[in-house]
């Protein structure tokens, strides 16, 4: 059973999540054993070298997390990740999309793969969320 009735109610409980929220992304759909977050490619979001800022790939994937590990069982908190960086993006928005790998007891373990909008494979990011 789903922790929000819908994903309008998750999208005003994570809008509280203000450093995800104040850089512009937004949770996109949320369902059972998936969630889509997304952020538009701006300046904000830039490294010194002009691409887009490791941290900011990461909030999103880790935003995701959060969206569906919190759906599941509210708290979860990220316990552990890792992220695999494999290529800059081209498009114009990046789309962070998780789903669950287990749902276990006390831990939802949790793949989010991080694309953009052109297709390429930005990132992949394996996580365990911890059910307070």
């Amino acid at each position: 059973m789903s922790t929000f009735a819908t994903t309008e109610e998750a999208r005003e409980y994570f809008m509280n999540d203000l450093f995800a929220s104040r850089a512009g992304m937004r949770l996109d759909e949320l369902t059972d054993d998936s969630a889509v977050c997304s952020v538009e490619i701006t300046e904000a979001l830039q490294n010194a070298n002009g691409g887009v800022m490791g941290g900011a790939i990461f909030t999103l994937a880790d935003l995701a997390l959060a969206a569906i590990a919190n759906n599941i069982h509210k708290p979860s908190v990220a316990s552990q990740v890792s992220i695999n960086y494999l290529s800059a993006p081209k498009g114009t928005k990046l789309i962070a999309k998780a789903g669950v790998v287990k749902s276990g007891r006390t831990t939802t373990v949790i793949r989010v793969d991080v694309t953009d909008d052109a297709g390429r494979d930005v990132a992949l990011f394996i996580g365990t969320a911890f059910k307070l």
